[in-house]
């Protein structure tokens, strides 16, 4: 059964937590972006929604509306939704948030939600295309254990309303798995108990723990103002 509105209601009410809260993430990359945060803008990622969280966010807010592309590339991403049931959105911009009405994956970024290879969702990885340009995935011990809890519970709360969206997880941990074997990097899950992991590369998706020592050295990749 596909998530109707009255699931993303529930998995707005479970997930409210920020990722951090001493830290303001998005004032920690905006000068990247000309003074915007990375995430919050359409020219680095396109807020691609089901159909039924849409029609959730519209009758809650007039915060979003239809994306409509401009570049050839957004053109041909809108094009890969025709016939799916997912559509593309915009908010009116960072300085009109309203924090209630975020979509999930505002939520949820820089992370998604990780599984192993004997697909047991264990934690929370990051998009890595972000890799330099989100502040969150160079400083990942910032992230609040409350931010943790929520995210699992709701995302496991998804899993159990829609099998599509574990499967899409499933694969996306696995693409994730591959391609940095493919570059000979380890990289971190964020772990169910809160503590921290590397995935090693060629491994079959090992995990071992990561020390706070080998963590502060992912902040070099992420250029501070």
């Amino acid at each position: 059964m596909s998530l109707q509105p009255k699931h993303y209601e529930e998995i707005f009410r479970q997930f409210q937590a920020p990722i951090s809260k001493v830290y303001d993430c998005g004032k920690k990359c905006a000068h990247l972006n000309g003074g915007k945060p990375v995430c919050c803008s359409t020219d680095n990622a396109i807020p691609i929604v089901e159909k039924t969280e849409w029609q959730l966010l519209k009758s809650r807010s007039d915060l979003w509306k239809p994306y409509k592309a401009v570049t050839p590339d957004a053109k041909r991403e809108l094009a890969d939704l025709k016939g799916s049931d997912c559509c593309a959105i915009e908010c009116k911009g960072v300085e009109h948030c309203e924090r209630d009405n975020r979509s999930v994956a505002c939520r949820s970024f820089p992370f998604y939600p990780y599984f192993n290879p004997a697909r047991e969702f264990i934690g929370l990885a990051t998009y890595w295309v972000f890799e330099g340009q989100c502040w969150v995935i160079s400083n990942v011990t910032i992230v609040d254990k409350k931010f943790v809890k929520q995210f699992i519970k709701s995302h496991e709360y998804m899993f159990k309303q829609d099998e599509d969206w574990r499967e899409t997880y499933v694969e996306q941990s696995a693409n994730h798995r591959r391609v940095f074997s493919r570059r000979g990097d380890k990289f971190v899950v964020v772990g169910r108990d809160g503590n921290y992991y590397w995935v090693l590369p060629k491994s079959g998706g090992k995990m071992v723990p990561a020390t706070n020592t080998q963590l502060k050295k992912l902040r070099k990749g992420f250029v501070e103002k």
